[in-house]
């Protein structure tokens, strides 16, 4: 999800990102420097970053880009961020009172990655007052997607129903470190991503929001439809409207439509007011 920097203490140096070449960036993006190297290189032929550094939206910026500042419409939307180790010790105080309601957390990311800084984050928003969540960066191509949810669940992606803790998020998107589409086929990933919705939700009871893209969802699972009855949708687009939607979702519940700078994490609406953030947490 968000790749941006500490707003209180210093993030690890180590922790950079990379922005798509030639992209357009709004007012809220800053350049900054490329993560460090891994052996390995992505789709693009960029060099891929450390494992464990990946944000939620870093594959989208980096093969989708940003096509113009968002613009506010009709619709109530209350106002959320996503949050990673890139933005280390947060000012939670601080995002509360500029209107921010709701907020995810990196979480846990393959099968042997957790954020150093989960503990201050989740529990920072909890306590300012946020309706908050964990998310999974998922790589299908290192642990089944069973593995992946247990995993999740057991370091912070649980979820309880004490009204201000929402339910966790599946972030699967481009692959950063390597193949777009993690080296399989669309039935492979679409089976990957229903085994570890369908552990999670018998960790839980809960059905695990789904955090995607439009174009990388028709791309590596051939634009299936299966989850759109089951599990919400964060859509993520930098642009001024959410655009098309993934084949069998009628509407967004969260979307997530720019990258900001390194004073809070990515910016989020939820498609609703802050009472339908409480239902969603609430089940």
């Amino acid at each position: 999800m968000s790749r941006m920097r500490n707003v209180t203490a210093a993030a690890p140096s180590n922790r950079r990102r990379r922005l798509a070449s030639g992209a357009l960036v709004a007012s809220q993006i800053l350049l900054l420097a490329l993560p460090a190297v891994s052996a390995s290189a992505d789709d693009t032929g960029q060099p891929a970053p450390d494992r464990g550094t990946a944000f939620m939206g870093e594959g989208v910026l980096a093969n989708e880009g940003i096509e113009g500042v968002p613009v506010e419409t009709r619709v109530v939307q209350t106002k959320g961020v996503d949050v990673s180790s890139h933005q280390g010790n947060v000012a939670w105080s601080t995002l509360r009172k500029s209107g921010v309601k709701w907020a995810y957390v990196k979480a846990t990311e393959g099968k042997s990655y957790r954020n150093p800084y989960f503990a201050q984050q989740y529990n920072g928003s909890y306590q300012n007052g946020m309706i908050r969540g964990a998310y999974h960066f998922a790589t299908p191509d290192t642990a089944s997607g069973t593995k992946q949810a247990d995993y999740f669940v057991n370091h912070g992606g649980g979820w309880s129903k004490d009204g201000k803790t929402l339910p966790g998020v599946l972030d699967i998107e481009y692959n950063p470190y390597g193949s777009t589409c993690y080296g399989k086929t669309s039935r492979q990933l679409v089976s990957w991503i229903r085994d570890f919705l369908k552990q999670y939700e018998r960790r839980t009871g809960r059905d695990a929001v789904i955090y995607t893209s439009t174009s990388w969802w028709k791309q590596c699972t051939g634009n299936y439809s299966g989850f759109a009855a089951t599990n919400p949708l964060w859509i993520a687009r930098y642009a001024s409207t959410v655009g098309q939607l993934p084949a069998g979702w009628k509407f967004h519940t969260m979307w997530q439509y720019t990258a900001s700078g390194p004073t809070v994490g990515d910016h989020d609406k939820f498609n609703g007011a802050p009472d339908r953030v409480k239902a969603l947490a609430n089940g």
